[in-house]
């Protein structure tokens, strides 16, 4: 099937890593829904693609029912899925584990998480229906090292590395590749989450001494969903400035 017919879902679409990949998959010709909690600012963000085709979906990617009824809706308005990518997520709580209250901790996993288990288990259907399938979960460099004070995100995003490396060898002999991106920091509104002195930490171990930037995870996003992502299955790629050490 040629590109510009497939259907792509960004969670998170109304953030800056999720704008930037939706931008990026719609200039590769791909039909473009846009899932996120806030459901003006979703479609806000879909108004803003040049060519009139994306929508603004609302889904709360942590609710089960939620993501039913988003699916629905897309696949209501372009009849099929064949590219997930989950990159909604939130950096929770900064704080030493004895000081983290468990509701604020479990609100972090469940972003980072049990919303990646979600979408991905509801795509699966219609990818293989489709006869192709990609899905792109955004992980980080923090489900590697364990950054310090932000063990619910580093735990969650360990998960996703765990959970892409299963299901990419699950779906090895069906037209489904599942692979993960690792960013370290990227320069988007979310970093305003984060304390300066956490800021400052993650920086100084990145050897290009900058943060990346939405666009780079972009391009990297478009690539694993495409056709030339033919062999890399449950992998891991990092985007880390050099950061990473495996």
């Amino acid at each position: 099937m040629s590109a510009t017919r497939r259907v792509a879902i960004v969670t998170g679409g109304a953030g800056g890593i999720g704008r930037a990949i939706a931008a990026r998959l719609q200039r590769d010709g791909l039909r473009v829904a846009l899932w996120d909690l806030d459901a003006r600012a979703a479609r806000e963000a879909a108004a803003a693609l040049p060519d009139g085709t994306a929508i603004g979906v609302h889904a709360d990617v942590t609710d089960e029912a939620s993501v039913a009824a988003a699916l629905r809706t897309t696949l209501d308005r372009f009849g099929a899925l064949h590219v997930l990518i989950n990159g909604a997520g939130t950096t929770g709580p900064i704080a030493p584990v004895a000081e983290c209250a468990l509701d604020v901790w479990q609100r972090c996993i469940d972003v980072n998480l049990r919303s990646v288990f979600l979408c991905s288990r509801a795509a699966v259907a219609p990818m293989l229906a489709a006869g192709f399938g990609r899905i792109v979960n955004l992980a980080s460099i923090a489900g590697k090292e364990g950054n310090p004070s932000m063990s619910a995100y580093s735990a969650a995003k360990a998960g996703v590395i765990a959970f892409t490396k299963s299901m990419g060898k699950e779906l090895a002999l069906t037209p489904v590749r599942v692979n993960c991106i690792a960013p370290a920091v990227i320069e988007t509104p979310l970093l305003q989450q984060m304390t300066p002195d956490a800021l400052a930490a993650s920086l100084a171990k990145i050897p290009m001494q900058r943060p990346g930037t939405a666009d780079e995870v972009a391009n990297l996003a478009a690539w694993l969903a495409s056709d030339e992502c033919s062999f890399s299955c449950g992998a891991t790629f990092d985007l880390s400035g050099g950061r990473a050490t495996y």
